[in-house]
């Protein structure tokens, strides 16, 4: 008997997803600039984006970057846009959120990921990727 979500799927089989490789970050004279490098079938995509240093500008930085990074892992067959970005406390944890635009569609797409020791890069990242996975998964399956 088929147990999984959908046809010819197996209940614990999940769908290859892009990883992360690296978070490159540098500020100079007031302006920073990020660089995500994902993994996905065993070959590299980055993408940059770029503003100000200001700390309170820094996660909508790493998921721009995040974005394009996924617009290279597809091809650019998805055109995504960052609409809000946040990183909020939830019980005893803390969490950062992402929703995300996708050109065509009227739906947001949302994600989350826990911060694990106080590395909120990684999250955002985790949570831009959350919120996109299954649409990255549709266009490249």
């Amino acid at each position: 008997m088929n147990q999984g979500m959908g046809p010819g799927s197996d209940f614990g089989e999940r769908p290859e997803r892009a990883a992360i490789v690296g978070i490159q970050e540098t500020a100079e004279n007031g302006q920073a600039s990020v660089i995500i490098t994902l993994t996905y079938h065993d070959e590299e995509f980055s993408g940059t984006a770029s503003g100000s240093a200001a700390v309170s500008a820094r996660p909508r930085i790493v998921g721009e970057a995040t974005l394009r990074a996924v617009e290279s892992v597809t091809g650019g067959r998805l055109q995504l846009s960052l609409d809000a970005i946040a990183t909020t406390d939830l019980g005893e944890s803390r969490v950062a959120m992402a929703q995300v635009g996708l050109m065509g569609s009227s739906e947001p797409l949302v994600g989350s990921a826990l911060v694990q020791t106080s590395d909120s890069a990684t999250a955002t990242v985790k949570a831009v990727l959350d919120a996109i996975n299954r649409r990255m998964a549709q266009i490249l399956g």
